[in-house]
């Protein structure tokens, strides 16, 4: 692809972030009275003040100041359809008018559930709660109820969402994580001191290693969660040789393999398990599964979902007040079925799109750069690396003093010239994007970059 001037395919206006005068500066002077830090959410703060959201359509989104851009985080990955998709909003509207939330069951967790167990290969029954930190945290523990074992198996680096065992070797500095073929298990803060001790950590695509690792634990081992697709690490993708071998070493073993699926369902039409083709024992789902209400699940075997069942003596007791709740399952329900085949493939080709373009920007500004991600899901790093564990990118970081305030630099021109993009460096996109978005986004990058040479 070759990156040529066009013209902004949205009515933009250049902003000047960071403006002291705008409203969401005032709006984040009182949050901060209200609020640690002024959110309830760390990943969408950056500094001195985020800016503050006001409606949304389609790709676009409008800040509280009037300031148009093309939305390219999609709510890090929830949003597959953009905002405010007709459809999904017909379906929240009409359940709306009926039902809110109750104390039973509906039809509408009956099929959002047949859509998702018919899509995904290795779940015949399901769970929902309502984030995929919750998803995680069940699948965990579902593992412990039915294998009756107390270890939990991880890659290091990789984010899992909040809960204790999640939590452990999330982001641990090199005077803690021990040796790189046997990584050292460490609690993050907040974390209980119980967790590492039953926390097994192993390196990603390390097949070998990560082998002799899991044998060592294999006799205390409840399950082994990997993410196919590891968003911290740069939506590294996990090598089929080294799912297979956790596949091979877990059934050996009698321990569970759970694929978190919160982001990696955006890798194939039937998720990561369909591209893989190693059918986990138990999948934690999140996001696009919502239509963009808040929203999480477990699924996986009717033998090993039994562990819930609340017939006679479950083994695993599962209450939420909102679990199931009418308006996530409505949304979700119509959301699921507009993400067919061919609004997947679409998708995934204007990934490859976005993806090259910005390889070939970086090649053209002659400025330090690597661009990953799979499908959808793409990320821009401002190092030369071909980083494939946690390790390689603090490597490739500490090695290159500059990348943070380039990444800042890239990341507010683009948010100042009509791009809305995650600030660590991640575009996810939605079926609402348009091939003149992507390209508008290309040339906008080529031009940040070129402001680093």
């Amino acid at each position: 692809m070759t990156v040529t001037a066009k013209a902004p395919p949205i009515a933009t206006q250049q902003s000047s972030f960071p403006d002291v005068g705008s409203r969401s500066a005032k709006l984040y002077e009182r949050a901060l009275k209200v609020m640690p830090g002024g959110n309830s959410r760390t990943t969408v703060y950056f500094s001195p003040f985020p800016i503050y959201a006001d409606r949304g359509q389609g790709s676009h989104v409008w800040d509280v100041d009037g300031v148009e851009r093309i939305d390219l985080i999609n709510n890090y990955s929830s949003l597959i359809h953009g905002h405010n998709h007709p459809k999904i909003v017909e379906a929240i509207v009409s359940q709306a008018q009926r039902l809110l939330s109750i104390s039973l069951p509906t039809e509408a967790e009956v099929e959002l559930a047949e859509i998702i167990t018919a899509r995904l290969p290795a779940v015949e029954q399901l769970r929902f709660c309502n984030s995929g930190t919750e998803g995680v945290m069940l699948a965990i523990k579902a593992a412990r109820a039915f294998t009756g074992r107390a270890k939990i198996a991880k890659v290091e680096g990789a984010y899992h969402g909040s809960s204790d065992t999640a939590s452990v070797s999330v982001t641990p500095s090199p005077e803690k994580w021990g040796d790189p073929t046997e990584p050292r298990s460490v609690a993050g803060a907040g974390t209980g001191p119980g967790a590492a001790a039953d926390t097994v950590v192993i390196p990603m695509n390390d097949v070998e290693n990560s082998r002799r690792i899991l044998r060592k634990h294999a006799a205390d081992l409840a399950g082994v969660l990997v993410d196919p697709v590891v968003n911290s690490l740069g939506y590294v993708r996990a090598s089929s040789e080294f799912v297979a071998m956790l596949r091979e070493e877990t059934t050996s073993c009698g321990a569970m393999l759970i694929f978190d699926e919160v982001y990696s369902l955006r890798l194939g039409f039937n998720g990561a398990q369909g591209v893989l083709g190693a059918k986990p024992d138990l999948t934690a789902m999140g996001k696009i599964i919502g239509g963009g209400l808040p929203v999480g699940a477990v699924g996986g075997s009717a033998e090993v979902m039994s562990v819930f069942d609340p017939r006679g003596n479950a083994k695993l007791s599962h209450g939420g007040t909102f679990n199931a709740n009418p308006m996530t399952m409505a949304a979700g329900a119509a959301a699921m079925k507009l993400f067919d085949k061919a609004a997947f493939e679409r998708l995934s080709m204007l990934g490859d799109r976005l993806r090259a373009g910005l390889r070939e920007a970086i090649k053209i500004a002659q400025v330090p750069g690597t661009v990953g991600g799979v499908t959808s899901m793409t990320s821009l790093f401002h190092v030369d690396s071909d980083a494939q564990t946690y390790r390689d990118v603090v490597a490739a970081r500490r090695g290159n003093a500059q990348a943070s305030a380039r990444a800042d630099k890239f990341f507010r021109y683009m948010l100042n010239h009509g791009v809305l993009m995650g600030a660590p460096g991640f575009f996810v996109l939605s079926t609402a994007v348009t091939e003149e978005e992507v390209d508008y986004t290309i040339d906008t990058a080529l031009a940040a970059l070129r402001t680093m040479e």
